[in-house]
């Protein structure tokens, strides 16, 4: 599959779009995206990943923080989160955003 977005590299940080609507359905996040007028189910941990993205964050301190809470194996959990994270992009759900060193 060729990714038709920005490459997304550990260091990027990334964060929501503005317009979706999220919702707890039994402990997993649904989210509806006024925009496309579509559903999506982030499923428990996709929800988890999608509210620590409210504030610009990169993938590496998202590993950082699930390995804290789940045991996952480093390589493993980098490669789901940056498929999930993908995923979101190609939906147009979050951005991507430089990192401004103060």
């Amino acid at each position: 599959m060729i990714l038709k977005t920005q490459q997304i590299t550990l260091e990027k940080a990334i964060v929501q779009r503005e317009g979706n609507i999220v919702s707890d359905m039994d402990g997993e996040k649904v989210m509806l995206s006024v925009q496309k007028g579509k559903y999506y189910n982030l499923g428990k941990l996709g929800g988890e990943i999608w509210d620590l993205m409210k504030e610009p964050v990169t993938i590496q301190e998202l590993v950082t923080t699930l390995q804290s809470q789940y045991d996952v194996e480093q390589t493993e959990c980098k490669e789901q989160v940056t498929d999930f994270i993908n995923q979101l992009l190609e939906q147009g759900l979050v951005k991507i955003e430089d990192r401004i060193n103060s």
